[in-house]
């Protein structure tokens, strides 16, 4: 597979040609990483490559699980909080981004989209094991079925950048 990764830092929330991609589940966000994973050609729009988003996706499970280094400045928290049952339902908006350090912590520098993808899954298979419960960095408390809903549209969100060509 070749896999075309984008050098200079573009800015998500404007960047065109996105799909439309939503999941109703996890195995249909993992059907849809595997696929791509297969695809011969994949164009990335944003500033990952397909492993690395992959692997974030896997991370941001199993801290789901683990817990997360910190907590989002307190604005962030009362902002989040006003935007939490929109996005549970309707998704994320491109654009954000994260804290350099934080960035660094969520996307893994060299991850083949393979290698990502065996983390992605692995963080799948976790979650049907074990609950998810602990505090989001900006949400805070989320039950578990609302953290699943959250990893189908953060999923949903990342996966658009990805172009099977």
């Amino acid at each position: 597979m070749t896999t075309t990764n984008v050098v200079e830092q573009v800015n998500s929330a404007k960047v065109q040609g996105r799909r439309v991609v939503s999941f109703k589940s996890l195995d249909e966000a993992l059907a849809d990483a595997e696929s791509l994973v297969a695809s011969r050609n994949v164009r990335m729009l944003g500033n990952h490559s397909l492993g690395q988003l992959l692997a974030h996706l896997g991370i941001a499970i199993n801290s789901s699980i683990d817990g997360f280094s910190g907590r989002a400045p307190w604005v962030i928290r009362v902002l989040a909080k006003t935007i939490k049952g929109r996005i549970l339902k309707k998704g994320m908006r491109p654009g954000f981004r994260l804290p350099s350090g934080r960035e660094r912590d969520a996307f893994p520098v060299e991850v083949s989209p393979t290698e990502g993808l065996e983390k992605f899954r692995a963080a799948i298979e976790r979650c049907r094991k074990e609950k998810m419960t602990a505090p989001h960095p900006a949400f805070g408390k989320l039950c578990h079925e609302d953290w699943y809903r959250l990893h189908c549209r953060h999923a949903a969100l990342h996966l658009s950048f990805c172009l099977r060509e």
